[in-house]
């Protein structure tokens, strides 16, 4: 965005602060007539014939741009993908263990990724593996939605699950008078690292391929 003496073009259509049009005027004096204001000529719409500027206090335009951007990152919230990984010979207690954990990250509006790992001769037998994915996602499935069902990638089996939403029933207008207006949060998805253990683990995961060895 050019800002005044940067305007090199021999005419524009000229805004002023109030957003009053003031036509199509040579840029001199546009710039002329914005230094007797006090603030300064922007260009606003150089792809227009004259280019369009608008008379503004540039300063302040760029600290409100500034501000608004600052807001938005501190309103967003983050969506992680938290990783639990499960051994073929995983029993039914650790299973167990392992569904409550997940069920705590999904509360927490968290995604959920779950992975068999498969060592040695065990991966003679994905059926195992596939079979303890199916039992945590029947435990899992009133409170989540399966973006990726269980499929092997190398050595590995994987599942991935998302929070529901939860549908609020409608309030009725006696309700939604005397309710405080809420704002929805934007929401930024987030992936983390994979911490490397085999247990029940409260860290974030990068949601990636696993390459065969």
């Amino acid at each position: 965005m050019r800002v005044n003496e940067r305007i090199r073009i021999r005419e524009v259509r000229l805004i002023d602060e109030e957003g009053q049009q003031l036509g199509i005027v040579p840029t001199f004096q546009a710039l002329q007539t914005a230094r007797e204001r006090g603030l300064d000529l922007v260009e606003v719409a150089p792809n227009a014939v004259p280019p369009v500027c608008r008379i503004m206090d540039w300063g302040k335009e760029r600290y409100e741009q500034s501000r608004k951007e600052r807001e938005s990152r501190r309103n967003s919230k983050a969506i992680t993908i938290k990783e639990i990984r499960l051994k073929p010979k995983t029993d039914d207690h650790d299973l167990d263990t392992k569904t409550r954990k997940a069920k705590e990250f999904l509360q927490d509006g968290d995604k959920v990724k779950l992975t068999v790992l498969f060592r040695g001769r065990e991966n003679l037998h994905p059926e195992v593996g596939r079979a303890l994915l199916d039992r945590m996602l029947d435990q899992l499935g009133q409170m989540a939605i399966i973006e990726a069902t269980p499929r092997l990638e190398g050595r590995n089996m994987t599942a991935m699950l998302a929070p529901k939403k939860v549908v609020v029933p409608a309030a009725t207008p006696a309700q939604r008078a005397a309710a405080p207006t809420e704002e929805v949060e934007p929401v930024a998805e987030k992936v983390e690292p994979v911490a490397e253990d085999a247990e029940p683990v409260a860290v974030s995961a990068v949601e990636a391929p696993i390459q065969a060895s």
